[in-house]
């Protein structure tokens, strides 16, 4: 392996790493920060539920933006820009409020905080599917799930780094923190080559690229896309739903002691962390990305009916089953990866970005539905009627994926059919 190689996997893997220590970072400091701008009581849950779909918006737009990006322009400028522009929506989101009475009577703090958390929205939407894309040219197919899975599994240490600096820092300190580190990621990425597959690929003006809406206009296209989102729905209903309403879903359950989501939420990344390295190796042994996406979905679902109907009367039980619920919703990496590999070079890094990131986007649908259900089926029933409905879509999505573990990324999408470029 090269030492550009080398470099591309570690700047990609620091890139997904910042993705998930905002994400984990804006979760820990909604309360503490909105009290500190002056809110309380039910202000905290309305306006931090209108803070975080500014930042999914963000993500959904973000998606579409740095993919087409990438395939436009370059994956080092998908990069490039992407974490530009998170490095100075987190900073200026360490001074919300503090720009002036000028400044504050034109706009409130909390429309700042909102649209700011829109910037870091769009700038870390194009982290995990720019990196993957990148890393996935620029490998040889035996060792591409090898390559991505390094990325994921180090990406989602910055679940922990966030929980540090928030026990270190004040909120605001912990926003400007995470933008110092996109602005020293992005002097490594100045380093990073460009992947050899799109540079043979930009000479030929013939050829559309990043054409988001080439996936609309062909069914097989169409159909792999969507398959690729489906699939991936189960992980972030688990995060979104069982994590995140864990503190009311486990008296629910008949759990008498005290869980607290911050635990929750420990524990089940502790479990990501582990399990994207083991899918990743059982992909590679087993020789399929598609055989390994559904070994852990199927478990992923069995986890969810333990939740549901086994009797659990312990909070050191719900945790461990959270655990491994976080274990086999590790199949993040590969889901990305194959949506990677499922299109030719010219709409590429517009799926992988767009996939992750609808899926995440997802997670508003299935909260609403579940919030709809609540009141009539109570917060289990609610929980597992939503969690039957993702799972039925994506165990069709897994059976109608193709298996890319072999796949020679060298081919381009046209409205007839995909084709490989000339050598």
């Amino acid at each position: 392996m090269s030492n550009n190689v080398r470099l591309a996997i570690l700047v990609s893997a620091l890139g997904y790493f910042v993705d998930v220590y905002d994400l984990i970072l804006f979760s820990i400091l909604r309360t503490s920060s909105l009290t500190d701008l002056g809110l309380s009581g039910d202000q905290l849950v309305t306006v931090g539920g209108y803070l975080l779909n500014m930042q999914m918006f963000g993500f959904l737009v973000g998606g579409v933006l740095w993919g087409v990006i990438g395939d436009k322009i370059g994956r080092i400028e998908l990069l490039f820009g992407s974490i530009l522009l998170y490095s100075v929506g987190n900073i200026l989101n360490g001074f919300v409020g503090q720009f002036g009475p000028t400044v504050d009577s034109i706009i409130s703090p909390i429309d700042q905080y909102a649209w700011l958390r829109l910037i870091t929205g769009i700038g870390l939407a194009g982290e995990i599917g720019g990196g993957i894309t990148l890393v996935s040219e620029l490998l040889p197919k035996k060792s591409r799930g090898i390559g991505t899975t390094i990325v994921v599994a180090t990406g989602v240490a910055g679940a922990v780094v966030a929980g540090a600096v928030y026990e270190l820092f004040s909120w605001r300190m912990a926003y400007i923190v995470g933008g110092l580190m996109g602005l020293g990621l992005l002097l490594l990425r100045l380093s990073v080559a460009e992947s050899g597959i799109f540079k043979s690929l930009a000479d030929k003006e013939h050829i559309a690229r990043g054409n988001f809406f080439m996936l609309f206009t062909s069914w097989d296209r169409f159909n792999r896309y969507i398959n690729c989102i489906l699939v991936g729905i189960p992980i972030w209903f688990s995060l979104g739903i069982i994590v995140t309403f864990s503190p009311e879903l486990a008296p629910a359950l008949g759990i008498t002691e005290k869980v607290v989501a911050g635990s929750s939420v420990f524990w089940f990344y502790c479990g990501i962390t582990t399990g994207s390295v083991a899918n990743g190796l059982i992909s590679q042994w087993l020789q399929s990305r598609k055989l390994a996406i559904g070994i852990f979905l199927f478990a992923t679902l069995a986890s969810l009916g333990v939740i549901f109907h086994v009797p659990l009367s312990t909070a050191s039980e719900f945790y461990t089953i959270v655990f491994v619920l976080g274990f086999f919703t590790a199949y993040w990496a590969m889901m990305v990866t194959v949506a990677a590999e499922q299109f030719g070079t010219n709409l590429r890094a517009t799926v992988a970005t767009s996939v992750p990131n609808f899926v995440r986007g997802a997670t508003v649908l299935t909260v609403m539905l579940f919030e709809f259900l609540r009141p009539t089926t109570g917060i289990v029933g609610a929980a597992e009627v939503v969690a039957i409905l993702v799972g039925v879509f994506a165990i069709y999505a897994f059976f109608s994926l193709r298996e890319t573990f072999h796949v020679d990324l060298d081919y381009v999408e046209t409205d007839a059919k995909p084709v490989r470029q000339a050598s």
